[in-house]
């Protein structure tokens, strides 16, 4: 693995530990940051097997395009499409006033994220 696609997996990792402590909170969670952190540990994992591939990116938070550049190199990640295209929507717009998420939304954004990196970190020849 790069030394730099070691940090990509890195930092999802830690996007990916920030969401299960957040969801594991029984008084008062944040299920903004519970969402958000799996989206960013999604996004970390398609631009770490961009980087490890050689596929160049633009600087985006968008999962539909990253997928649809890493599908080069990942062909089967399409199973993911929906999982990623759910997550996409807490990149950006729910860091601000006007939307939020609910305990449903997190329940759901967790098991997607942690469906995509099982995957992801499979392909890393990384345990789940």
């Amino acid at each position: 693995m790069k030394r730099l696609t070691g940090e990509w997996v890195a930092k999802a990792e830690g996007d990916f530990r920030t969401m299960e402590r957040e969801a594991r909170v029984r008084r008062d969670p944040n299920y903004d940051d519970v969402c958000f952190h799996a989206q960013q540990c999604a996004e970390k994992y398609l631009k770490g097997r961009l980087y490890e591939a050689g596929i160049r990116f633009a600087k985006t938070h968008d999962l539909k395009a990253l997928l649809s550049l890493a599908l080069a190199a990942e062909p089967l990640w399409e199973a993911h499409r929906a999982d990623l295209i759910f997550l996409n929507e807490f990149s950006v717009e729910l860091r601000y006033p006007g939307k939020s998420a609910n305990r449903e939304k997190a329940a759901e954004a967790r098991a997607r994220c942690r469906a995509f990196r099982k995957s992801a970190r499979s392909a890393f020849g990384l345990k789940p």
